[in-house]
């Protein structure tokens, strides 16, 4: 028997809380393939690929 104590096991990811707003990619985009984002003051653009993958870019 050992006194070594043992490191936490991982935790299961959880689902977001319920007042954490979730947006689907069809409400962002709404049939578009890119969308500008406003950000205190900067504009970024978020795009959508054509393996359906997102990039943000400043």
């Amino acid at each position: 028997m050992s006194d070594t104590p043992r490191p936490p096991q991982p935790q299961p990811e959880q689902p977001p809380p319920a007042e954490t707003p979730c947006l689907s990619t069809r409400e962002l985009f709404r049939g578009a393939r890119e969308i500008w984002i406003e950000h205190d003051g900067v504009l970024y653009r978020l795009r959508l690929t054509r393996r359906n993958k997102l990039i943000l870019q400043k």
